[in-house]
Formats: structure tokens, C-alpha cells, sequence
């Protein structure tokens, strides 16, 4: 299957976007006191709240990683075939 050059960009642009948008997140969650037993940012055990979203983040930059590198898969197979 070959993608048109509109999807790839496509693909490529959500791989990006999730680059750019999660690990923002991820210092939100981390400075967060609901992430740390104690209350204060960095001491104490972490919580579920920072587990279950770390998992979250590490899944969504996987999966938006594996997006983006199709985008240039697809990108490169169009410009093979043209």
C-alpha cells in the first residue's frame, strides 16, 4: 500500500504534535503534588496518579512515534514511485 503525499503528511504532522505535546504534559504531571505521597514535588514515592500517567505518556509516544516514522515511510514510497 502506498499513501498519498497528503497522509503522509499527515502521519508525519501527528508524530510531531505528539512530540511536542506530551512531554509537556509529562513535566505537568511530574510537578504536580498529587503525584508524590508527601504533597511536595520530587520527595517522596510517587503515586498511582504519576504511574498511570507516565504509562500513558511513554504508550502515546510510542504509538505517535510509530505514526510518524509510517508518515516518512509512506512520504518516501510516493516520491519512489512518481
Amino acid at each position: 500500500m502506498v499513501l498519498s503525499r497528503g497522509w503522509s503528511l499527515f502521519l508525519v504532522g501527528v508524530g510531531v504534535w505528539t512530540w511536542v505535546i506530551w512531554p509537556r504534559f509529562g513535566l505537568a504531571i511530574w510537578n504536580d503534588p498529587r503525584s508524590w505521597f508527601t504533597g511536595t514535588v520530587g520527595e517522596g514515592s510517587a503515586t498511582g496518579f504519576l504511574w498511570v500517567h507516565a504509562l500513558l505518556i511513554v504508550a502515546s509516544l510510542a504509538i505517535g512515534t510509530t505514526v510518524g516514522v509510517l508518515g516518512v515511510r509512506g512520504w518516501r514510497a510516493g516520491r519512489r514511485s512518481a
